[in-house]
């Protein structure tokens, strides 16, 4: 059964900082690839990151570019998304997600975590 747990969400101003985790399991962690989605309050779902945990390979959507790194732990089953130079635009309820390869992410998702982002 894939779980996956985020934590690290919170208020925080703008230009500050917050560092979200996710631990997985009930998969082989080694073949799946994990990212974060985020939805904003009254808006669609975006991708936010991704990272193939085989290759090391990761995405970012463009509003994030230079500001969030995605990294993983391969022997703690755990993915990292540090965000800096936060914006109230980036306020939302993220989720981790995970699926066979980044194009495919959102096959599975746990519980989300709000970041809020105050001006």
């Amino acid at each position: 059964d894939v779980q996956l747990q985020a934590s690290g969400g919170g208020l925080v101003q703008a230009g500050g900082s917050l560092r979200l985790s996710c631990a997985a399991s009930g998969f082989t962690f080694d073949d799946y690839a994990i990212g974060w989605i985020r939805q904003p309050p009254g808006k669609d779902r975006e991708a936010v990151s991704c990272i193939s945990i085989r290759d090391g390979r990761t995405y970012y959507v463009d509003s994030v570019k230079g500001r969030f790194t995605l990294s993983s732990d391969n022997a703690k089953n755990s993915v990292y998304l540090q965000m800096n130079s936060l914006k109230p635009e980036d306020t939302a309820l993220y989720y981790c997600v995970a699926g066979p390869r980044c194009t495919e992410v959102d096959q599975h998702r746990g519980q989300g975590t709000q970041v809020t982002v105050s001006s």
